[in-house]
């Protein structure tokens, strides 16, 4: 599956923003989702991950109740809208896509190219 990632840019602290990831192929919904973020000078992390049927979302704790995970299945997409963003929040933002339901970069086989948000103080 091939990914591309749109929907990155500038908001001020306390805004919102939408990325959203497109899928090519036949096999989406056969896939766990997941975003990841990596901000200057720190390593790749988890931020949210959706099952296959997106029927179950899991966040970690720096997001958990800022930004919202969802997938479209029959358009082969997958969203993370983020409210309330902090400057903390900058980074660019990975879509991933795995047959595996995991939290680590390694458990994923396909990335998206990345979108940069920005987050004003």
């Amino acid at each position: 599956v091939q990914l591309q990632a749109s929907g990155g840019g500038l908001v001020q602290a306390g805004g919102s923003l939408r990325v959203s990831c497109a899928a090519s192929g036949r096999t989406f919904s056969s896939y766990n989702l997941a975003w990841f973020r990596q901000a200057p000078g720190k390593e790749r992390e988890f931020i949210a991950r959706i099952s296959r049927s997106g029927g179950s979302t899991y966040y970690s704790e720096d997001v958990k109740g800022r930004f919202t995970i969802s997938r479209d299945n029959a358009k082969n997409t997958v969203t993370l809208q983020m409210n309330n963003l902090k400057p903390e929040d900058t980074a660019v933002y990975y879509c991933a896509a795995s047959t595996y339901s995991g939290y680590y970069d390694y458990h994923y086989d396909y990335w998206g190219q990345g979108t940069l948000v920005t987050v004003s103080s």
